[in-house]
This record gives structure tokens, C-alpha cells and sequence, in this order.
């Protein structure tokens, strides 16, 4: 039986040096390794193996056997090695490479980017809440009654734990002046979720930007000012703006603000960009409330706040006819911006 072994190991490593590619090798491994081969026979008849010689017999066994698996690897690597380097003998390393294709960035960032560094040019902060919200942040701070339309389960998506998606990003201004004394001026620009139906100006899931400032002495010029300003540094010095009253529970006296659009071939209209006005003093009395101090009180500050879609910002920027297509992911729509 040793004997018979050192001649199975002999032949099948003389036969594997020889190998020339996959197949041959494969079919190797089949005729010294599988069920049919000597060696498998072999191991089967160490039941007629004397006892005395049964150790040296297995041990030899396992030996002729890793010898054999052994050297099917290493062919297997000399042969992977071989069809590598000739696959790469064509390839000139001295050529140019083929460019990457590049990306960018999505609209929406785009314009959020340009207008975050205009309003922080004029001394507006960052801030930053909590996407999902209390009523309390969301409306009774913000002077909304209880039978607000707002407040309704069919305009507002409510949580099991009365908690909800806040409707807007005004709950930041609420949330940053429980926290900060004046002067505060802040810009909140964020998500916020409304049950709308989707369609090629609405989405359930947009995006805000929103400011605050209060201190003493703050008038609705100022507002008027930083408002012209801003729409004119995003939009062109020769935007004509406008502002129309109009109501807002948080804010008294309040105004929608519409820029003149001036499309080719297209007579020029106005539309609808953002809602701002005067913080109305029961905002101030109810984080005062909450506060449990006089740092806002109405008697002697003033402040005013605005809030705008940055959808709606990239819509008239690019001339976006859908606002459905920002959210499509479409990489041919998206290439436009890079």
C-alpha cells in the first residue's frame, strides 16, 4: 500500500507540472482527487489494512494527498499569473487615461450654498432644530390657534405621541430664542413636511429657508431692505420686487413678497417667493412665557421675520418647469448642473 501510494503521488505531480491550462487542470484534479480516483480506492481499502500498519498507511495518505492539492494550487496560480501578464503585454502604461466623468452638485444645494453666503454676508448665524417637533414649537408659539387649518391630520403629519413633522422651519426661530437673549439674528434653512398632494409645484417633503432678527429698534424698513437685497445679490441687481400685505398668525403686520419674472419670448409676470413680516408681540409673550423672564419683551423689542422655498428659489434660478424632476434623481436632468 506504501508503495502504491509513492507511485500515485509521483505520477500525479509529474502530470500536473506538465499542465498547460484551466481545463487540463480541472480534469487533473478531478482524476487524482475525486470519487473515482487511486487515491480515493486507496483510502477505501485501508480497511483491509493490518492494524500495525494502519497509522503509517493514513499518515501517508494525508500526505500524498496534500501533495497532490498542493501543487494543483500552485499550477492554479502559475497558470492565473500567465494569463494575467499576457492579458496586460498589450497595454501601453505610457498612454494618457481615459477621463472620470465628473459630478456636482444638486440644484438645491447649489442655490441653499449661494444663499446662506449672502445672508451670512449680512450678519445672519446658522441654526438648526429638531425635524420632528412639538405643537408647542411648531404653533402655539408661533400665535396659531387650535382650529388653525395648519393643525389639522390632513394638512400635518401627526406622530402617535402628538408629536409632528414640523410644518415649517419657523420652529427654529422659536427653539433659538428660548435659548438666546437679543440680538438675534439667525437664518433656519431645513426640511419640512406637509400633507400636499405632489404635483409639479408641490412636494410633501421640501425645503425652507427661513430668518429672524429681533434686537431694539428693528423696523419693517429693515425687513424691506435685507429682503430687496438678498432677492437682488441671488437674482440680479435689476430684479424688481414687491411686497403685498397679507396675513400670517406669527407676524403683524404681514406681507408676501413676489418677484417680476422676465422670461424670453414670454410677457413678464409676477410671482410669489417668500412670506415675511413683523414678529407679532403674542410670539414675543409666549417665549417669554416659556423663558420665564423679560429678555423678550414686546414693550421693548421688535423683530422680523421671512421664510422662503428653496425649490421654489431653484425653479425660477435654472427655469425648472417641475418641481417633481429635483426629486427624480434623473441623472440626464442632473448633468445640466455641474
Amino acid at each position: 500500500m506504501l508503495a502504491e501510494l509513492d507511485t500515485i503521488q509521483t505520477e500525479a505531480l509529474a502530470a500536473i507540472s506538465g499542465i498547460a491550462d484551466e481545463a487540463a487542470l480541472e480534469e487533473a484534479r478531478v482524476g487524482f482527487l475525486g470519487k473515482k480516483s487511486r487515491l480515493t480506492e486507496a483510502g477505501a481499502g485501508m480497511r483491509d489494512v493490518p492494524a500495525d500498519l494502519k497509522k503509517d498507511v493514513g499518515q501517508k495518505l494525508n500526505e500524498v494527498r496534500n501533495a497532490i492539492t498542493s501543487a494543483l494550487e500552485e499550477k492554479s496560480a502559475a497558470l492565473t499569473a500567465r494569463r494575467d501578464a499576457a492579458a496586460f503585454a498589450s497595454i501601453d502604461p505610457t498612454l494618457p487615461s481615459r477621463p472620470l466623468p465628473k459630478g456636482g452638485l444638486h440644484p438645491l444645494t447649489l442655490v441653499l450654498d449661494e444663499a446662506v453666503r449672502i445672508l451670512r454676508r449680512m450678519g445672519f448665524a446658522l441654526a438648526e432644530g429638531p425635524e420632528i417637533e412639538t405643537e408647542w414649537h411648531c404653533f402655539d408659539a408661533l400665535n396659531t390657534p387650535a382650529d388653525h387649518p395648519a393643525r389639522n391630520e390632513t394638512d400635518t403629519f401627526y406622530f402617535e405621541n402628538g408629536k409632528l413633522l414640523r410644518t415649517h422651519t419657523s420652529s427654529v426661530q422659536i427653539r433659538t430664542m428660548e435659548k438666546e437673549v437679543p440680538p438675534v439674528r439667525i437664518i433656519a434653512p431645513g426640511s419640512a413636511f406637509r400633507r400636499d398632494e405632489i404635483d409639479a409645484t408641490h412636494l410633501s417633503a421640501f425645503n425652507q429657508l427661513e430668518g429672524l432678527y429681533v434686537d431694539r429698534g428693528v423696523t419693517l424698513a429693515d425687513l424691506k431692505g435685507t429682503l430687496e437685497y438678498f432677492f437682488r445679490e441671488i437674482f440680479g441687481s435689476k430684479t424688481e420686487v414687491r411686497f403685498r400685505p397679507h396675513f400670517f398668525p406669527f407676524t403683524e403686520p404681514s406681507f408676501e413678497v413676489d418677484l417680476k419674472l422676465h422670461a424670453a419670448g414670454r410677457a413678464a409676470k409676477w410671482i410669489e417667493i417668500a412670506g415675511c413680516g413683523m414678529v407679532d408681540p403674542a410670539v414675543f409673550t409666549e417665549v417669554g412665557g416659556k423663558r420665564g423672564d423679560s429678555a423678550y419683551d414686546p414693550s421693548a423689542i421688535t423683530g422680523f421675520a421671512f421664510g422662503m422655498g428653496i425649490d421654489r428659489l431653484a425653479m425660477i434660478m435654472y427655469g425648472i418647469p417641475d418641481l417633481r424632476l429635483l426629486i427624480e434623481n434623473d441623472v440626464r436632468f442632473l448633468q445640466q448642473f455641474r
